[in-house]
């Protein structure tokens, strides 16, 4: 498969595999996944434990590479790029959201905000700042340092954070998993509004059914490799789904 010649893909993975360790001892996180996720849209990964749910996350990503296939985001292979490219393309065009938030304590919003600007060497702009943390909701707790936010509030902070550069894909490792239920449905509701009315195009992996029924798209991993996948769904569907693979 070549380039990304379908301008519609934001990122393009074609018979991706990824193992760890050696010999006998070798453990097969992905085994041929091809997967399409068309720009200004949200896909979400589902699987039990151990399907290769993260890996794929991270090789999609950019933060591992994969050991055959390709991997196509923003116009690069990233199975072949250089790790000065890599490192580029982690700063410009991939955002990244955790569920620990990762965020600086001795550092206020706004400046966990402009540290990706500082890491990669260019201005920091208090406009560019201040737009992305009022995106989020966030305009008047930019001097407020992490420990004086709700875990809600610094999830937000946290996906302005990935949001400053303006990424081709924001990449959320089970973002609302360590928020309360009022606080995730906020954050899945500002995720679903950064797709709807500003295009972003999103890639999540996700235990919570109720979160992944946000998204437009919930592929399922077993054992390393995409057995299923459910388009628009609802929470009962997508548990229904999950729930089969597990058992």
């Amino acid at each position: 498969m070549g380039a990304m010649d379908n301008a519609s893909l934001a990122l393009s993975l074609y018979d991706v595999r990824r193992s760890y360790g050696r010999g006998g001892n070798a453990v097969t996180a992905l085994d041929g996944v091809t997967l399409e996720v068309p720009a200004h849209s949200w896909t979400a990964v589902m699987g039990p434990s151990g399907s290769g749910k993260s890996t794929l996350l991270h090789v999609a990503a950019g933060l591992e590479r994969a050991d055959r296939g390709q991997v196509w985001l923003a116009g690069h292979d990233l199975t072949r790029a250089s790790e000065a490219l890599l490192t580029r393309l982690r700063r410009s065009e991939i955002g990244f959201c955790f569920q620990s938030f990762n965020l600086m304590g001795a550092l206020t919003a706004a400046q966990n905000v402009a540290l990706p600007m500082r890491l990669g060497g260019a201005k920091v702009e208090g406009s560019r700042v201040h737009d992305v943390l009022a995106s989020v909701g966030l305009a008047d707790r930019a001097r407020h340092r992490p420990r004086e936010l709700s875990g809600g509030q610094q999830q937000r902070v946290a996906i302005a954070r990935a949001l400053v550069t303006e990424p081709a894909v924001l990449f959320a490792d089970e973002p609302t998993g360590a928020l309360d239920t009022g606080s995730a449905r906020s954050v899945l509701t500002l995720l679903r509004g950064l797709v709807d009315h500003r295009g972003q195009t999103i890639a999540m992996v996700t235990h919570d059914p109720a979160a992944a029924a946000r998204a437009d798209t919930v592929v399922f991993l077993a054992d390393g490799r995409l057995v299923d996948r459910l388009e628009r769904p609802d929470a009962a569907q997508v548990a229904a789904r999950l729930a089969a693979l597990e058992g």
